[in-house]
């Protein structure tokens, strides 16, 4: 049996030989395990047929327009790209370098003091020639949410992020997402208590609704910052809270139903034991099923087991490892540990798929193989959840990406004497 590696070779190689004329939009993936990721489900055998870059037809025995691409995917599995989860890709290229960390905004960082600038957008500062797009691209994930941080001298507002795709353009899709931070994580931004946080969410509250003029002396936002607040408060804009305690979560679930918010939940680690209350009211929340220990106070309760029983009550599940902008490619991982720790697989692909395309507003354009979407599909070697397997071929708009990185190039580079390229290290005596 040839290895994932071997079969992603030669498949490149035929990918390589075929004609990309001004037609290589126009394709048809014949005879794959098609997982739609949609109502749906998986279909053996099927057919994806692209054409101006959108998804046609998903079934059985279509044909191919004339000159047309045409890739016989010998029955393995053919799903959307992946969502990479809340991360920072084309925010953070080196984390020790400064100059090269745009995902938080701390204008109160010499003085201590918090500013509270919800308006930040760090949409704003994505770079599309990031290094870290093509690593994390060749292993299947699509795309990503840009997430705002918090640091000294900013709030536990951390600001607006909003999806992008890997496909090396410069623009987020959809709306954008509000960002806030809850619990030990933001303590020092919060005067060292909780119940800090809440009465400062409810002054914000206040002053976007005009109960605390602008010019209050204990005023805390700007003109431009209650305006963004205003598009999220009274159920507009989805706001995301990081948020893991299971009292925090319910006061959560309590203040955004007084406040009529549209919230999702990154983290949740202790989430399971308000699973029915979470379900009710409609919060998708976005684990990490590797929180599996009591890392902290926050996570006492934390489980394996946590997507499943989330996804058991009802609640929408998906993954994020949280700001894990250099390994975003875990996110599979996450799914598979999830689904071997009882979650249903289908739960597992739609928390990588469907899940956050709709909870963050693209369902129109990505998240599922289905007539009118995007042409972004992924070509695996075997199981998708199950890193053993490899992404074969990724398509971004119905045109094949050069499955390549920084990181295969130096592979290459230092892999093989023969290649031309100065060595990594002397070769051994002897050889």
């Amino acid at each position: 049996m040839s290895s994932p590696c071997a079969t992603r070779t030669a498949l490149a190689a035929a990918l390589l030989c075929a004609s990309f004329a001004a037609s290589a939009q126009n394709l048809l993936i014949r005879n794959a395990t098609v997982h739609t990721a949609s109502a749906q489900g998986s279909l053996e055998n099927a057919d994806v047929l692209v054409s101006g870059g959108v998804v046609r037809a998903v079934g059985k025995g279509l044909s191919a327009p004339a000159g047309a691409q045409v890739i016989d995917a010998a029955g393995k599995p053919v799903t959307p790209t992946l969502f990479g989860g809340i991360t920072e890709i084309g925010l953070e290229e080196v984390s020790g370098e400064k100059s090269t960390v745009d995902q938080t905004v701390a204008l109160g960082a010499d003085t201590k003091e918090m500013t509270v600038r919800p308006e930040f957008d760090v949409t704003l500062a994505y770079n599309p020639d990031s290094v870290l797009i093509p690593v994390t691209r060749i292993e299947g994930i699509g795309w990503t949410l840009l997430g705002a941080g918090t640091a000294t001298g900013g709030s536990i507002v951390a600001g607006q992020g909003g999806v992008e795709r890997l496909d090396g353009g410069a623009d987020p899709i959809g709306p954008r997402v509000l960002f806030v931070r809850l619990g030990k994580d933001s303590l020092g931004l919060s005067g060292s208590s909780r119940a800090a946080q809440w009465m400062i969410l409810d002054q914000l509250i206040d002053e976007t609704r005009g109960r605390i003029t602008p010019d209050n002396h204990a005023a805390l936002l700007t003109p431009a910052g209650r305006a963004a607040l205003q598009k999220y408060f009274g159920g507009g804009g989805r706001i995301v809270f990081g948020v893991d305690r299971a009292a925090d979560i319910r006061q959560l679930l309590r203040w955004s139903s007084k406040h009529q918010l549209r919230i999702a939940i990154a983290g949740g680690a202790e989430g399971w034991r308000l699973a029915p209350q979470l379900a009710a009211a409609k919060v998708p929340v976005f684990v990490n099923p590797l929180s599996n220990l009591p890392s902290d106070f926050d996570q006492v309760g934390a489980s394996m087991e946590n997507a499943a029983r989330l996804r058991a009550a009802g609640v929408a599940v998906g993954f994020s490892e949280g700001g894990a902008s250099h390994n975003a490619r875990k996110v599979r991982q996450l799914a598979g540990n999830a689904v071997a720790a009882g979650l249903p697989w289908a739960d597992g692909l739609a928390g990588l798929t469907r899940v956050p395309a709709e909870a963050f507003g693209v369902a129109g354009e990505v998240g599922a193989i289905a007539p009118g979407k995007r042409a972004d599909l992924v070509l695996w070697s075997g199981d998708p959840l199950d890193v053993a397997s490899v992404a074969l071929q990724v398509w971004m708009d119905g045109r094949a990406i050069q499955m390549r990185s920084r990181q295969t190039e130096l592979r290459d580079r230092y892999l093989h004497p023969d290649n031309g390229l100065p060595r990594a290290y002397p070769l051994p005596a002897g050889r």
